[in-house]
């Protein structure tokens, strides 16, 4: 059992040294041959036991007297010669692998052995820090420079680790090969519920590999993927590992290069998504049919609580979109659609879906081009919504007129909980107090 466990992390250390390049092949074959001798080691048993080549138990005494008795029974039958020695053997002389971890060679429980062997195979330096802190519930190791090679060593004592919980390994610059080396970690590693991966350049490449841990992984809660350059390609990886993968609760995929394309497949596959509880797409180039295919997903989607769709591109055709779905959606409960480009005629459109919809309770329309129209039209459909749950609208940098205060003025009498924050009313110089 124990054996078994020293050769799984050897194993990840094998396979994150595949680089593809020609130095990391020297490396290779030295691990297998590590590996070999290891195995070897715990079929010989004790040290004073030799093997013959037919694979036969030798002890000191029979390894002596070897030749001799060649010499004497030549000719004869091998089998025959060899058949008396096996019943020589006792139990006391076969060591299983416990028994080796009592004679010098202890497995390793913390990890650090193996985290240093992927060091030194690696050429990275170790970080003190892991090694201080690898038994503790959460890891935090924001900006380390860990690099590619830094992260696969880091990855091997992770495989088998049962202490960290939550692992935060935000800017590290760790690229596509440090990002499939955790991703393989995670698809081992049955204890780890939080990970934050967040700018560090996984790519496209990064982005597959992560899509494939997901379809395996069954105990990740919560994976921050902000700001790693994913394109409309990562989007291909990461939709259908959405519709397969139902453990996952919280998704963040901001600041990225998720475009108009990426809109559609992540739309389709929210659409029968059954884990996720928030999705942040903040920060993308989401626009066009994308935007509109992604809210109808929306509209379908009965588990989603929390969806941030801020600095994108969806414009009215978006809105007007958005605005179909809260008729459909009675699950979601903040959204927030600030810095979208969307026009006073896509707040009203918007503004139609909040008149059936019984459970938003905060919305962002800050800082688009709305006006005051555009907010007085979203006003007045949660004046007209007895049922609405209402409790937040978000405004900011959005001046409102006199008869936008004089709606809010009714409105608080219906719903005396609700605050507004905007960007202060026409012909005055100070804010409005929410």
């Amino acid at each position: 059992m124990v054996h078994g466990k020293k050769l799984v992390k050897e194993t990840l250390l094998l396979s994150v040294l595949e680089d593809g390049d020609e130095e990391t092949e020297n490396e290779k074959l030295q691990l297998e041959e590590h590996k070999a001798t290891r195995t070897e080691v715990g079929m010989r048993g004790p040290k004073d036991q030799h093997s013959n080549p037919d694979g036969n138990v030798l002890d000191r005494g029979e390894r002596e007297g070897e030749e001799e008795e060649e010499e004497e029974e030549k000719g004869e039958n091998e089998e025959e010669e060899l058949g008396g020695e096996e019943c020589v053997i006792s139990d006391e002389d076969y060591d299983t692998d416990l028994e080796l971890e009592g004679k010098g060679e202890p497995y390793d429980l913390t990890g650090r052995t193996c985290y240093m062997e992927a060091c030194e195979r690696l050429q990275v330096a170790p970080a003190s820090y892991f090694l201080r802190h690898m038994q503790e519930n959460e890891l935090s190791m924001m900006y380390y420079g860990l690099g590619p090679q830094g992260t696969k060593a880091l990855a091997v004592p992770l495989v088998t680790n049962t202490s960290i919980l939550r692992l935060n390994l935000r800017d590290n610059w760790m690229e596509g090969m440090g990002g499939a080396a955790i991703a393989e970690m995670l698809k081992e590693n049955c204890y780890i519920t939080e990970v934050d991966l967040s700018d560090n350049n996984l790519g496209d490449h990064g982005a597959r590999a992560i899509a494939g841990m997901l379809k395996e992984n069954g105990t990740l809660v919560s994976l921050n993927l902000s700001g790693n350059h994913f394109t409309d390609l990562s989007a291909k990886h990461l939709g259908p590992a959405l519709i397969t993968n139902t453990k996952l609760r919280h998704l963040d995929l901001s600041y990225n290069a998720l475009g108009e394309h990426a809109g559609q497949i992540l739309g389709d596959s929210l659409s029968e998504n059954t884990g996720l509880r928030s999705l942040s797409l903040a920060w993308n180039s989401i626009r066009g049919f994308g935007a509109v295919i992604l809210a109808n997903g929306l509209g379908g989607n009965i588990f989603l609580r929390t969806v941030d769709l801020s600095y994108n591109g969806f414009g009215k055709d978006g809105a007007t979109a958005l605005g179909e779905a809260l008729k459909e959606n009675n699950i979601l409960e903040e959204l927030n659609v600030s810095n979208n480009r969307i026009p006073p005629e896509g707040a009203i459109r918007l503004a139609m879906g909040l008149k059936e919809n019984k459970t938003i309770k905060s919305l962002n329309m800050g800082r688009n081009p709305i006006q005051s129209a555009g907010c007085y039209g979203i006003l007045k459909s949660i004046q007209e919504n007895p049922d609405s749950a209402m409790e937040a609208l978000n405004f900011a940098d959005i001046t409102v007129n006199q008869d936008f205060e004089d709606l809010y003025t009714a409105v608080k009498e219906i719903f005396p909980a609700l605050t507004v924050n905007h960007g202060g009313r026409i012909g005055t110089f100070s804010k409005a107090k929410a």
